[in-house]
């Protein structure tokens, strides 16, 4: 029989839609109790619909629609899949700390950490993340890859990294002039004008949102915390560069007068917020600015500088001693004055997959264990501006879904065990199942 070449089209497209109902797939996950990100109150013994990658619906009690597959959790405390809203998935800095990394691993070392860690990542129950600094290429490949399905990972926002030349961005810091690399100059802005164009190129390279270093940071050579480094002339063509192609801009702030300026200037998070204040939290409530504490990254890295005398250089040292604590309190601070909280982590400075560690610092300091959940929920959701899709179990969102054996409100420590993982509806962590 002769085949035209309609005929041939049409064969293909019913075969294609053959392949696509084979594919479909149905399945009811029974949830002992549902901490949903929605509610403060969990729900017990409940139903959980999922189509393909998608949840369709959240019922009580226990049933079983005719051709679903059931995944009996029964005995579980069910969850959304956890983000983390900052993170560095390319970076190892305690397989790799000071400044030999910077010329001893190129972007292509970099990209394969990243692999690893990304599956790391995903397996400890954070099914989307935000990266706040990697090189761009490399990281947008990386994320490029995951949507694809090509390598095991978490969903990634990626963000590009600029900051003034000299301050925390700045990786010429602490060489020989005669050390270069020209990938280093795309970290740096100097101006208002060289900043609008440096961020149409992160837009151009990829980058979902744009990261700023107005103040010092720790883990950089010379440059102080509290010192506010870039002028608000720089930080508003930014934002409004930013905003204007629809990318958030996140400000990594240490000081006082940073965290201000920044939130007064339209950004949309504050991470770390180390030095912050009442007057400070007033004005991030005013502006709607979120607050990202990483203290998990201040705790570890001060307690690596005191387990490792000399391994970092001695500015380093000396502030990494000094902030940890600090942040952990201010955390707590900023929770009390009404602040939103968004869970982020700076997981890269501390190794990957024990980003859950967060939770327990959290509560530590003060926060209720269901507002440490909620913030690596609903509320780093609605930071990725992505709620309509992750960050809660609720008919429409993705069916990124985690369970712990034990309940986390009442060990919160459970987080740090989870013990099955699904992402869009496909199983990648069940500690029933041998893996």
């Amino acid at each position: 029989m002769k085949v035209t070449r309609l005929g041939r089209v049409v064969l293909l497209s019913t075969a294609l839609l053959l392949s696509s109902t084979a594919m479909a797939r149905d399945v009811a996950i029974h949830a002992g109790r549902l901490i949903d990100g929605v509610s403060r109150t969990p729900r017990d013994k409940v139903t959980i619909l999922i189509h393909d990658d998608r949840i369709v619906s959240v019922t009580p009690g226990f049933t079983q629609p005719a051709g679903a597959e059931l995944i009996d959790l029964s005995g579980k405390t069910v969850l959304p899949g956890l983000i983390d809203g900052h993170v560095h998935m390319l970076l190892n800095f305690q397989k790799n700390p000071g400044l030999l990394a910077r010329v001893t691993r190129s972007s292509h070392d970099a990209l394969l950490t990243g692999v690893v860690n990304a599956r790391t990542t995903l397996l400890a129950g954070f099914t989307s993340v935000r990266d706040l600094g990697s090189d761009i290429d490399a990281v947008v490949a990386l994320k490029k890859a995951i949507a694809a399905g090509e390598i095991e990972g978490p969903r990634m926002w990626v963000g590009g990294l600029l900051g003034p030349t000299g301050g925390h961005s700045d990786q010429h810091t602490g060489f020989s002039p005669e050390v270069h690399d020209p990938n280093w100059d795309e970290y740096l802005v100097d101006g208002p004008e060289n900043a609008i164009k440096k961020v149409r190129e992160l837009h151009r390279a990829g980058a979902d949102l744009i990261k700023i270093m107005p103040s010092g940071g720790v883990m950089s050579v010379g440059d102080d915390p509290n010192a506010q480094l870039m002028t608000d002339a720089e930080i508003k063509a930014i934002v409004d560069t930013a905003h204007t192609l629809h990318m958030p801009v996140a400000a990594h702030a240490h000081g006082l007068k940073a965290i201000e300026r920044a939130s007064e200037l339209g950004v949309d998070s504050i991470e770390h917020g180390t030095f912050a204040n009442a007057a400070a939290y007033k004005v991030m409530k005013a502006r709607g600015t979120y607050m990202q504490p990483t203290v998990a990254a201040g705790a570890m890295i001060s307690d690596f500088a005191k387990t490792h005398p000399g391994a970092m250089e001695k500015s380093v040292e000396a502030k990494a001693l000094i902030v940890g604590p600090i942040m952990s309190r201010n955390a707590a601070e900023a929770y009390k004055a009404g602040v939103t909280i968004s869970f982020g982590t700076d997981a890269g400075t501390f190794p990957h997959g024990q980003n859950a560690v967060e939770f327990e610092l959290l509560a530590k300091a003060g926060i209720p264990i269901i507002d440490t959940i909620l913030a690596a929920t609903t509320n780093a959701a609605k930071l990725l501006g992505a709620a309509d899709d992750i960050g809660s179990v609720q008919a429409g969102r993705y069916a990124d879904i985690i369970a712990t054996d034990t309940n986390p409100l009442e060990d919160v420590t459970a987080l740090q065990r989870v013990s099955f993982v699904m992402k869009g509806g496909a199983i990648v962590k069940d500690a029933a199942v041998a893996q």
